[in-house]
């Protein structure tokens, strides 16, 4: 599969702007023959603007799904999306990403479960559900956001569920740089998988990014890594190569899931 990640500075506020946006990249991506294009967290409304973070939530099957549906079939990919998640009961609204497939149907959705930070925890609702990867060209996709992926036990999760990709838009700050440096190789080092983590870049209000996007094989080689600007990233991902490295790295045959109560208790 050739995928596309996209790391944006983005227009906080401007949801139209961003769905314009969206769509130069989308035929960018679909011209160099991405199947996926993955976007960063929050992306739809910006993810500094805690104060409209209600007046920017929409639903899952909102106008900027439809938009982004119409998308996905006309250049005939899927998108991989961050936005706020109107609250079903009208409670916060949840930090989520959808995945809308090239029929312009939604194939995947995850509400972020770990919330990082007192504007997070104060602005949104928590996921309750590591929600089942899903399938898409010949491959099962899992989605975290973010802080999710620091958490060894979300990773490994979607790994025994049968993910061989995992897509992670992220908004991820300076300080944090052995995340991308360190964590999300060991990730897919240790769960032998693919992992795609696209992240913010510039200024947001205020609040600097770093950029600093990648997708990572099985093997923690970086296939593509963006610098500190606004990238288009394009990648072919082999699902042989985690083949190839499973008597390498036998992590996952190699468990001894009785030894580790600790982690549920």
């Amino acid at each position: 599969m050739r995928m596309a990640l996209w790391q944006t500075c983005g227009l906080p506020g401007d949801v139209a702007g961003n769905l314009d946006q969206l769509e130069r990249q989308a035929g960018a991506a679909a011209a160099a023959g991405a199947h996926l294009l993955l976007c960063p967290e929050l992306w739809l409304g910006g993810y500094n603007v805690p104060q409209r973070m209600n007046e920017l939530a929409e639903a899952a099957d909102g106008p900027s799904a439809a938009r982004i549906g119409e998308l996905a079939q006309r250049f005939g990919l899927a998108i991989a999306y961050g936005y706020a998640e109107r609250h079903p009961q009208g409670g916060k609204p949840y930090n989520s990403v959808q995945v809308i497939g090239p029929s312009g149907s939604a194939l995947g959705h995850y509400r972020k479960a770990h919330l990082f930070g007192a504007m997070e925890r104060e602005v949104f609702s928590a996921g309750d559900v590591l929600e089942a990867p899903f399938d898409y060209a010949g491959w099962r996709i899992g989605l975290l956001i973010c802080f999710d992926v620091e958490y060894p036990e979300a990773v490994r999760t979607h790994a025994l569920n049968g993910a061989g990709l995992i897509l992670i838009p992220t908004a991820l700050t300076p300080e944090y740089g052995a995340v991308p440096g360190v964590i999300v190789p060991a990730r897919a080092v240790e769960n032998q998988l693919f992992v795609a983590y696209c992240n913010h870049c510039g200024v947001e209000d205020g609040l600097a990014f770093l950029g600093g996007s990648c997708i990572v094989a099985p093997d923690g080689e970086r296939l593509a890594a963006a610098g500190p600007a606004e990238s288009l990233l394009i990648v072919d991902l082999d699902p042989q190569q985690r083949a190839r490295q499973a008597g390498t790295f036998p992590y996952l045959p190699c468990r001894r899931p009785e030894l580790y109560d600790a982690l549920t208790r």
